[in-house]
């Protein structure tokens, strides 16, 4: 989940996205426009483009063939698919850094989104009895100030449309290894409650799980989460970096005299501030 006081903002992922591409030799798909004619217009609209993280051991899409086809006619885009599995790590950074959208299950390989350009938009799926609430690394990544990226989170609200994988290993969410009223007991939940990462039986069993998405349903979250068309924004970003949070502020008050007291208020500077190169800093105390 997102961690308290996050000092960082979406300029710092970026930045570091900027170096990871370089140091692998990726150049990114250019963010700034050109004024060009309509023939410009056109090869622009061809070269916008979905990608869908494909999975070939666990947490699969059964159905992503017809995802596919239903996300390139909704939003009349090309769909490509990557694999950490099939692909190696410099050229899947490379399709994502030009991509329209990127769709995965819920998992690790989403953190991949930081390299998505400014503009695009994040889907993440969720299986059957998995509550995006509570999984929330992801949407924060994309929330970031600075991150400029919309996001979407689906749930399947189907059981029939799960499979599950109850005699796999523990690690893989089998849950055979478990007492029988227990095992029963996770087989008619319909939500996994809140627990600590990541051994929890019934979260790996739920997670694990192979899921046919619902297309009606998941066009409908799309229709109403993203707020405008995923299109890579034309301007070239400023390559300001701006100061983050103060921290650990705080207001103190004391009695001087019957007729005098005296009001404090003290700040860390910000994390990066040591970084920048700024000749004086300013800061406005609000007091209520």
């Amino acid at each position: 989940g997102p961690k308290a006081n996050i000092l960082l903002s979406g300029n710092e992922i970026r930045q570091f996205a900027k170096t990871m591409m370089e140091k692998m030799n990726i150049t990114r798909v250019e963010e700034a426009g050109k004024d060009g004619g309509s023939a410009e217009e056109d090869k622009e609209k061809r070269d916008e483009y979905i990608v869908v993280f494909s999975r070939s051991t666990t947490r699969l899409i059964l159905n992503e063939a017809e995802l596919i086809m239903a996300l390139a006619q909704e939003f009349q885009m090309r769909v490509v698919t990557i694999s950490l599995e099939e692909q190696p790590f410099a050229s899947i950074v490379q399709v994502i850094s030009g991509a329209n959208m990127l769709v995965s299950m819920h998992g690790a390989q989403l953190v991949a989104s930081l390299f998505l350009p400014r503009g695009a938009a994040v889907v993440e799926l969720f299986p059957y009895a998995v509550n995006p609430e509570q999984y929330t690394p992801y949407r924060t990544l994309a929330s970031l100030p600075g991150m400029d990226l919309q996001y979407v989170s689906w749930r399947n609200t189907m059981e029939e449309n799960t499979v599950t994988h109850p005699d796999r290993p523990w690690d893989q969410g089998g849950i055979a290894h478990l007492e029988k009223e227990e095992q029963e007991r996770i087989l008619a939940s319909k939500d996994v409650p809140r627990h600590l990462c990541c051994r929890n039986p019934e979260w790996l069993f739920r997670i694990y799980q192979d899921t046919l998405v619902d297309i009606p349903s998941i066009l409908e979250v799309l229709k109403e989460g993203l707020k405008t068309r995923p299109s890579l924004k034309k301007t070239r970003p400023a390559s300001t970096v701006h100061p983050g949070r103060v921290r650990e502020a705080q207001c103190q008050t004391s009695v001087q005299a019957a007729n005098e007291a005296k009001l404090t208020v003290s700040w860390q500077i910000p994390w990066n501030l040591k970084y920048l190169k700024v000749r004086e800093v300013k800061y406005e105390v609000w007091i209520q």
